[in-house]
């Protein structure tokens, strides 16, 4: 076993990631994942499985392929090889109308909101249902409303992003992720480009619409503190592959150096500058 491989203690070793679909505890099941941009390895053999309605956090550094795995989740992108469980249905292998389908199934909020520019904030909330549903302008009005209410923006309605704060912008891009019910909600680094009280607000808004609305939400990041404050369950991930997962009182104090280093934030231990 290499230093790195000593640092990795692997998530297949301690759940079976094949499952049980009868028991219904798994959304998102990652199984032996390897994939590889401009021939570097990104995704290095992961194996994670994401419970069925609690809020995941997956944690790594930066440079970690968060980002890559989003993508394959959603099918953005496709594994080179391993497969990617997602309630039930392998996303490599569906035909495109199955993974627009799923795609239906999910809420996504990006990092800046990834609002149009040129909608108001109320018509970028109603652009999915207008996409991809038959509801009528009042069942849409009924929607986009509760949702705006939801996130504290029902004053912002007729506003345009470029009139929107950083954090108003991250609930909009909330809004809009709700909008269609989804089973699954992804946060690509909420956190990003927040001051520390603003990203506190936010984490206790995701608390609170999972409260609501229940799913699976998974919230991609590097910050310690989101972690603490939402997570229910953690992935820890680094260079392509889980080191670890649990609850979060277990991954709080692991005996893991690699977890204890990151989850402290320390400078002594196996994680350093390369």
């Amino acid at each position: 076993m290499t230093a790195d491989e000593s640092h990795f203690q692997y998530h297949s070793e301690e759940l079976d990631l094949a499952g049980d679909s009868e028991t219904g505890n798994w959304s998102i099941r990652c199984i032996d994942v390897h994939k590889r941009l401009g021939g570097v390895p990104v995704l290095d053999g992961l194996n994670v499985a994401i419970p069925d309605d609690t809020i995941t956090v997956v944690l790594g550094p930066s440079g970690t392929g968060k980002s890559v795995l989003i993508k394959n989740l959603i099918g953005l992108m496709f594994p080179d090889s391993g497969d990617i469980i997602v309630q039930g249905e392998s996303v490599p292998s569906l035909t495109m109308p199955k993974l627009l389908a799923l795609r239906r199934r999910i809420g996504v909020l990006f990092q800046d909101g990834a609002l149009f520019g040129s909608m108001s904030v109320y018509d970028n909330v109603a652009f999915p249902l207008r996409q991809h549903t038959d509801f009528s302008e009042g069942e849409i009005a009924e929607r986009v409303n509760q949702r705006l209410t939801d996130v504290g923006l029902a004053d912002a309605v007729d506003l345009p992003p470029s009139q929107l704060s950083g954090g108003m912008r991250k609930r909009a891009g909330f809004a809009r992720a709700l909008v269609m019910e989804p089973d699954i909600v992804i946060f690509d680094e909420p956190d990003s480009g927040l001051d520390p009280v603003r990203t506190a607000l936010l984490c206790d808004l995701i608390q609170e619409m999972h409260g609501i609305y229940g799913g699976t939400y998974i919230v991609v990041t590097h910050n310690i503190a989101s972690a603490r404050q939402i997570g229910e369950y953690i992935a820890l991930l680094w260079r392509g592959r889980i080191v670890e997962a649990g609850d979060a009182d277990r991954m709080f104090s692991s005996d893991n150096p690699f977890v204890r280093q990151f989850l402290s934030g320390s400078a002594e231990g196996p994680l350093t500058m390369d």
